[in-house]
């Protein structure tokens, strides 16, 4: 994703860069505000004849399953669909429409290849948060924060740039996954010393 958005292809597009972005941005957090309200807004019923203590727990455990699903203990493998945004639109749209649909795509975490069960967690996390206006804020943290990495190839402006930028990210592919697992047990921990404490 992050190759195909860069100065140098928008350009060759004749499309700005700054303008794709901004909609794929604005794409991912708007589509992450939709399914984070949705999912708190239908959760808080269950979410509101749950203590908070039992929501935190339920998170936690969600966290470490999600965790060893992703490190693949057991032989257990992420459940996914194996759909990818659709190359063509590039081709056919402008850069703001086809920017907003893959931001879209990405925001709503779970309707392309799922990669991490962090997403999932999200979306539990969010459905038992008790509100739809709690849901939102996670949903719009999950969406920003899910779009922002485009920001690194804003520098991209010839081809040699672009292939360094890919063997970058290759080489802190592998660190990046440790870390997210990393993130997720200090989140698991913390939701059950919330839950402790509570």
């Amino acid at each position: 994703m992050l190759g195909s958005i860069t100065p140098l292809g928008e350009r060759g597009r004749g499309s700005r860069w700054w303008v794709t972005v901004t909609a794929y941005v604005l794409g991912s957090t708007l589509a992450g505000v939709a399914v984070g309200s949705s999912l708190g807004f239908l959760g808080s019923s269950v979410a509101g004849r749950m203590p908070v203590t039992a929501r935190l727990v339920v998170i936690a455990l969600a966290v470490i399953a999600g965790l060893l699903v992703d490190v693949g203990s057991f032989g257990l493998r992420l459940p996914t669909v194996r759909r990818q945004v659709d190359e063509a639109w590039r081709a056919g749209y402008r850069g703001w429409v086809w920017g907003f649909g893959y931001g879209v795509q990405l925001g709503a975490g779970a309707v392309t290849v799922v990669t991490t069960s962090t997403i999932y967690v999200t979306w539990l996390a969010a459905s038992l948060s008790g509100s739809a206006v709690a849901g939102a804020l996670i949903g719009t943290t999950f969406g920003f924060a899910r779009a922002i990495p485009i920001l690194s190839v804003a520098s991209v402006r010839r081809p040699d740039q672009l292939l360094h930028v890919d063997a970058v990210l290759v080489r802190w592919a592998a660190p990046a996954r440790r870390a997210t697992y990393g993130v997720g047990a200090v989140a698991a921990c913390l939701a059950l010393l919330g839950a402790a404490r509570w």
